[in-house]
């Protein structure tokens, strides 16, 4: 006969799975409200936050194009300023260059006048006395020396207002290129959005970058610059009127002086001879001196090639000592000299090097001055031949040079000619 099986486990009353029910269904009443409340803050906040981001946008892209508005006009700003500055430097160095070359037309002049004195020294017994010709031949010489101190003054305030004015439009230039930098910048990040495919997170990106101003000093910097540059402006305007008018006074006093004297050029000519073998003795002594550096500077750099080799090999012992197994790595005195064989072969080579500069400084040096002394000798020379041929040099100041006959003269009974040209009387540098 067939017997039921039953399920062993627990078993639950009829009221216990109806009170099962209604938790779940209570349970289920709380979760579903709970999560209401959270839909609802949620869409609550996701609304606040797109509109404040959205008024957070605009606003920023308010204030990106308002500052490129300002950094722009600062722009247009120093762009004409740049152009004003670049006009006064170009009108001042104009007028520099006419007052050296005002100056430069001293130096014929000056020649002549000392010349005249010359000759006349060479005047016997009676007819050396002191005549108003030899007072104005000496009024002269003031007259040009002063002229060509004055001119010099200009040229030097002129040389160093256009120092002035290109630290100056360095100074704007340099403003000009941060800004032109700044609103690219500030254009490209006007230009960004969510879908820019150069948008990333980044490490710290509120940071204050050092070096940060503030506007009111990012604007005194612009209008500092700018005042500066128009006060140096103003500068070389008054500078270039009073070096106009200096150049016009030394001309008119010039002009009325030149028409009371007469030649000097043989005490001059002997004072060119005495700079020019003076000259030559120093070329000479340089060139010696110049031959003297380079093999100086040579023995040093094979010296410092040789200490570079023996610090390899102590740099390759060292390394090479440090694959000793176990306890043979040990620090014994022929590490320790090694070390001290480096220590003291880096030092050398430190010592040399720095001598090595030194040298090829002064090198450089003499070869600057050798090439000034060359150079000056180029100048003597000429001046040299120039006395030579103005025996009768103060007709040319008023007579055309097509229209100069030389004059016979009565002693040697040939004519006043320039002597030919001395033969190497300029060296280039090799």
């Amino acid at each position: 006969m067939a017997t039921l099986s039953v399920k062993p486990g627990q078993r639950f009353t009829v009221p216990d799975w109806h009170t099962n029910s209604h938790l779940i269904s209570a349970d289920a009443e709380r979760q579903r409200s709970a999560s209401h409340q959270v839909r609802q803050e949620a869409r609550s906040l996701r609304n606040e936050t797109n509109n404040q981001a959205k008024w957070d946008e605009h606003d920023n892209q308010t204030r990106l194009t308002e500052r490129i508005g300002s950094v722009n006009r600062w722009k247009e700003t120093l762009d004409k300023c740049l152009a004003d500055i670049d006009v006064e430097i170009d009108a001042l160095t104009q007028v520099k260059e006419a007052a050296e070359c005002a100056l430069q037309a001293k130096n014929l002049p000056l020649d002549v006048s000392i010349e005249c004195l010359t000759l006349r020294e060479s005047r016997r017994a009676i007819d050396l006395v002191r005549d108003p010709v030899g007072e104005e031949l000496h009024k002269e010489v003031k007259v040009i020396d002063k002229a060509k101190r004055e001119l010099q003054q200009r040229v030097h305030e002129a040389f160093e207002q256009l120092c002035l004015l290109q630290e100056a439009r360095q100074q704007l230039s340099y403003d000009h290129r941060c800004k032109m930098e700044a609103l690219e910048i500030d254009r490209m990040c006007l230009s960004l959005s969510v879908n820019s495919p150069n948008i990333s997170f980044k490490v710290n990106p509120t940071r204050i970058p050092d070096g940060s101003t503030a506007p009111d000093e990012w604007e005194r910097n612009s209008q500092c610059n700018r005042e500066h540059a128009e006060a140096e402006m103003k500068a070389s305007t008054e500078l270039r009127e009073a070096t106009l008018l200096t150049i016009a006074q030394t001309n008119n006093e010039l002009e009325a002086q030149r028409v009371a004297t007469e030649f000097a050029l043989r005490k001059r000519i002997r004072d060119l001879d005495r700079a020019y073998d003076e000259l030559k003795w120093q070329e000479q002594n340089t060139l010696e001196e110049i031959t003297e550096m380079e093999e100086d500077i040579r023995r040093l750099e094979e010296d410092l090639r040789r200490k570079m080799q023996d610090l390899k090999v102590a740099h390759t012992r060292l390394e090479t000592r440090t694959y000793r197994p176990n306890m043979e790595l040990c620090r014994d005195q022929v590490q320790y000299g090694l070390t001290d064989e480096v220590h003291q072969l880096e030092g050398t080579i430190r010592a040399l090097k720095q001598k090595l500069a030194e040298s090829q400084d002064a090198l450089d040096a003499l070869c600057r001055q050798l090439y000034r002394i060359q150079t000056d000798i180029g100048y003597k020379a000429n001046s040299l031949l120039l006395d030579n041929k103005c025996l009768d040099s103060r007709r040319k100041l008023v007579v055309p040079a097509e229209k100069f006959v030389p004059e016979l003269d009565t002693f040697n009974r040939t004519t006043n000619r320039a002597l030919s040209p001395p033969k190497s009387r300029q060296l280039e540098l090799a």
